[in-house]
Parts: structure tokens; sequence; C-alpha cells
């Protein structure tokens, strides 16, 4: 199985400034939807539909993650539009959804996930090992460290989406 090893910040504003300053690269833009089907504990299983904002291009997902912090194990593959759909209906759930931009920042990737039913924005790094990401020294304006805070978990924010449309979650 393989780790994901992942840093989030709390932004305080979207850096408009920087990208228009050429200091940050937006390299792609995304609409995600995505819904979980089982949250046990550290684990949890989620399906996602990601739109390519440029392009139209649609793809799906089903990922498995398990563990807490900064280091967890991931195994995502792609999935048909029509199991997507499927399972989405039966499940019944509302999706959460973010717009994700992907950019360069100096030599590092950021994801920076700007979420549409509240307001959230969040930016995340992810590291090849632990000692690089224990490593990592943050500039002041990606704000707040979150990465250990179940506060802002997807899984939290999409359990607290449903409890507030009257849907268990």
């Amino acid at each position: 199985m393989a780790i994901e090893i992942e840093r989030k910040y709390l932004l305080e504003a979207y850096p408009v400034e920087l990208i228009q300053e050429g200091i940050i690269v937006v390299e792609k833009e995304q609409f995600i939807e995505q819904t979980y089907l089982a949250l046990d504990g550290d684990q949890e299983l989620r399906v996602r539909k990601i739109t390519d904002l440029t392009s139209g291009r649609l793809e799906f997902t089903h990922t498995f993650k398990k563990g807490w912090g900064i280091a967890r194990e991931e195994v995502e593959y792609a999935i048909s539009e029509g199991l997507y759909d499927q399972v989405v209906k039966a499940h019944g759930a509302i999706p959460l959804t973010k717009r994700r931009v992907t950019a360069r920042w100096d030599s590092t990737i950021i994801e920076i996930d700007d979420y549409a039913q509240i307001s959230l924005l969040v930016l995340e790094v992810e590291f090849p090992s632990l000692e690089a990401a224990d490593a990592f020294v943050p500039p002041a304006w990606f704000g707040q460290d979150i990465s250990t805070d179940k506060q802002y978990s997807n899984k939290k924010v999409w359990r607290d989406l449903q409890l507030q449309a009257g849907r268990e979650a």
C-alpha cells in the first residue's frame, strides 16, 4: 500500500497577488465532488468525480485511506462513470465539493482547495518522505499548519455537511 505524506495549511485568503506576480504558477484547475462510502475510525473509503476546468475532461476515482496525521496509507484507482454514478446514487449522500488549483511555488507543487459549501481554504503539499515533510519550512502566507487537526479533515467536513442536511453520515 502506498503512503501519502502531506502537510496542510489554513490559507487566510486566496493568493491572487502571488499568482499575478508569477510567484505561484497555476498548472491546472479542477472541480472535485467527493462522497465517502464508509468511515470507520482511521479508515475511509471514498469516490470522486474530478472535472478538469480547462478541458472539461472527467475522471472518476475510488480511494481507500488509513491513518491520521501527515502520513497515511492510500490506495487509489480509476473507476468508470457508470460505477461512480451507481454508488453515489445508492449512497444518497451530498458530495463535498471544492475547486482545486494545482500550482508550482518555487520548486514545490502545492494544491489549493477552495470548498464550495463552507468557508474553508486549504493549501496542501505532498512530500516524498517524513524527513522532507518535517524539514519543510513554509512561508508565513501558507497560514496555520492544520496537518494533524481533525477538525479540518475532508471526512469531518463531509460528515458535518451530511448532518446539516439531516442525513446520517
